[in-house]
């Protein structure tokens, strides 16, 4: 069936029958372009070579070389000037004025009186100077003219000829007349030459001092960074610093400015250079200001270190070379030198090395540590480090709690008494536990006689914020974490820093990220060595070494996380400090887990082998008051004092160190408590049984109601 299809749009154009004629269209060509004009040709061209590349090189070496001469000329006229006159003098005391110190300026100004004198006596020398060089040529010339004569003679008498007696003396005018006839030649190309020399002494008196525009120096000159420091880079950084009082003063200094500073010494990887600030220039202005004092001296901010010394009004800049803190420091010692050992008590352990490059040694004798830092910054590699120095000394001893537990302190395993490693509240209440062990020990090394020596006991605790902020309870509800008089491990850590270097019970910690809850105030002051990776702000840099050192300049929270990793801010009496400063930087030796396990193996060869516990050894649950009868067993009574020594034997463990007073704790309450009998104290066998029934009476009661 087929359909019609009704087309409803009418074609605009009918189609075309095959048989139709082919129809060519012609497209006319476009127009031609109109013709640029030659003025704008020609202004094309002349910006194009203007700002060509080579063009503007030329036109700045042509300025650079021409400056170069001119200021270089300028220079020389002005040292010219200053060796001259007292010119240099007034300078310097106008600086010793503005700067308020009176004594360089008096001390100047009596140098000035001197030079003034004997510039005096110079003059008045020139009065008679010439009758006396008139003598002088006349005595010389006749001295000469004998000697020439004399030594005619002599010549004369040898060969027989008196002529020879004038031969010296007219062979010594030829030689004058020589001389003269070089000059003649020889005066006319000086005459063109001089100028030129003196102009290329200008033009290399210059060069040597960059005298030129920034936009005229070479690129690899005008772009480049860590240009040496002199003493007018110095100044012309402190006086761009922004500090409106430090400016006026350096202008009213002149030139001179250079009087505020000391000498430029070199201090390992970089300079250092004190500042005897102007007065009405706080200290603390140039500190708050370190990025564009570095940026002033072509340095980043991490390569320039700003520390107060001693002297009043004084600011101590270290400045590094470019990009030297970006470099290794090395390996350390402990790694390259196989035969090293320590001493706790007398010896300093090889950290790293200071900003200076001198090596960085550390006394860890009766001193308790804390290191800090943001997370990844190498705490555990720096507080390991320390670790295994003092490994190498057979008489420490070590408990250690790693709350982190990824293996960092694995290589300790057969070297430390006790080893915890894990992240859990059970590990938390482990290490707790150590602590309070520790505690035990240093009590009773406490009560030992006077004299007794201990072994060093180091207790260190990595991730000790874990253990700060654990919530676990004990069954007395006492908690773990947390800083109140009742945290189990606060205390115990307080106890420690409280009597434990006296008996040689160390507390050494490491905690990350450190807030008023995760390292209490009392805890992280009780530490004699305080050291602080890179920090976030400078409220937990004071934190982490108190506001002395931060006040003296010390600022973990400048350094680059990632970039310094390794790199602590040191507040300590156990390192070398310069005079003046509250604390010093170290870059310390990095000591992979490989190189740590083999200085592990050397320090286990020095003991005779140590038994690492993984877990606190609580014991079995003692029932004492059931022990107490059991040893006094079928005597009516035992005297108090033998009950002790009784229970020692029956489990030295539980009651090895129990005194009288353990013994009344237990027995107060029961009816079984101590009493007299014939003068001395003892304990009844009668009132220990019905103390026991009546706790069974009483217990199977509660129990059952």
């Amino acid at each position: 069936m087929s359909e019609n299809v009704v087309h409803l749009h009418k074609p605009t154009d009918p189609p075309t029958p095959e048989t139709a004629p082919t129809v060519l269209t012609v497209v006319p060509d476009a127009p031609p372009a109109r013709p640029v004009p030659l003025w704008v040709r020609s202004g094309q061209a002349v910006k194009t070579a203007v700002t060509h590349e080579t063009t503007k090189a030329t036109v700045r070496a042509a300025a650079r070389h021409s400056l170069y001469t001119f200021n270089g000329g300028r220079i020389v006229a002005r040292r010219t000037w200053d060796g001259r006159t007292g010119a240099r003098y007034e300078r310097m005391i106008r600086a010793a004025e503005a700067a308020g110190n009176l004594e360089a300026a008096e001390e100047w100004e009596e140098r000035l009186q001197r030079f003034r004198a004997a510039r005096h006596h110079r003059r008045m020398d020139l009065l008679h100077s010439p009758v006396e060089a008139a003598k002088g040529v006349a005595v010389g010339a006749g001295m000469s003219v004998g000697v020439l004569v004399a030594l005619g003679v002599v010549m004369a008498i040898n060969t027989g000829h008196v002529g020879d007696v004038i031969t010296p003396l007219s062979a010594t005018v030829d030689f004058i007349a020589l001389l003269i006839r070089i000059v003649q030649i020889v005066w006319g190309p000086a005459l063109t030459i001089g100028p030129l020399l003196a102009l290329l002494a200008l033009w290399s008196v210059g060069r040597k001092q960059h005298a030129a525009p920034q936009w005229a120096l070479p690129a690899n000159v005008r772009s480049s960074e860590g240009e040496p420091i002199t003493p007018s880079i110095v100044v012309k950084a402190l006086r761009d610093l922004g500090v409106p009082a430090l400016a006026k003063a350096i202008k009213e200094m002149g030139d001179a400015g250079a009087s505020m500073l000391g000498p430029i010494r070199i201090a390992g990887c970089g300079v250092e250079v004190d500042v005897t600030l102007p007065s009405g220039v706080a200290t603390n202005e140039v500190q708050s200001k370190r990025r564009k004092l570095a940026e002033n001296l072509t340095r980043h901010e991490h390569e320039v270190f700003i520390t107060i010394p001693q002297a009043a009004r004084t600011v101590r800049l270290w400045i590094a070379d470019s990009g030297a803190l970006d470099e290794p420091i090395g390996p350390s010692p402990l790694v390259t030198d196989d035969t090293m050992t320590a001493d706790y008590a007398k010896g300093k352990a090889s950290w790293g090395q200071d900003l200076r490059g001198d090596a960085a040694a550390l006394s860890l004798y009766q001193r308790h540590l804390l290191i800090t830092g943001l997370s990844n910054q190498g705490k555990t590699v720096a507080l390991r480090s320390l670790a295994l120095w003092l490994s190498l000394d057979r008489s420490v001893q070590f408990l250690m709690g790693d709350l982190k537990g990824v293996g960092d302190w694995a290589m300790f395993d057969g070297l430390a008494t006790t080893l915890i490693q894990g992240p859990t509240d059970e590990h938390v209440i482990q290490v707790t536990e150590m602590v309070e062990g520790a505690v035990d020990e240093m009590n009773r090394r406490i009560q030992a006689p006077p004299g007794t020596t201990f072994p060093p006991l180091i207790v260190l605790v990595d991730e000790a914020q874990v253990a700060f902020m654990c919530p676990a309870k004990d069954a007395d509800k006492r908690p773990y974490g947390g800083s109140k008089a009742n945290s189990r491990y606060f205390m115990a850590v307080r106890k420690i820093h409280n009597q434990g270097r006296a008996v040689n019970v160390l507390m050494w910690q490491g905690t990350q990220d450190p807030t008023n809850e995760n390292l209490p105030k009392l805890v992280r002051e009780g530490a004699h060595t305080r050291a602080s990776l890179a920090l976030g702000t400078e409220s937990q840099a004071r934190m982490a070494l108190g506001d002395k050192a931060v006040d003296g300049g010390a600022a973990p929270n400048l350094l680059r996380p990632g970039l310094d990793r390794g790199t602590l801010v040191v507040a300590s009496d156990g390192i070398t400090i310069p005079a003046g400063q509250s604390s010093i930087t170290v870059r310390t030796h990095y000591i992979d887990d490989d190189a740590a396990e083999a200085i592990t193996d050397r320090a286990k060869a020095l003991r005779d082998g140590v038994t690492t516990l993984h877990a606190i050894d609580r014991g079995e649950e003692r029932d004492p008051l059931a022990d107490i009868a059991s040893v006094v067993g079928d005597a009516t009574r035992v005297r108090t004092q033998d009950v002790p020594k009784r229970l020692a034997v029956l489990n030295q463990d539980a009651y090895g160190r129990w005194s009288f007073l353990d013994l009344k704790r237990v027995l107060d309450g029961t009816g079984a408590e101590p009493y007299k009998s014939d003068g001395v104290m003892v304990v009844g066998r009668d009132r220990l049984a019905r103390a026991l029934t009546n706790r069974d009476t009483n217990g199977s009661a509660s129990a059952h109601g």
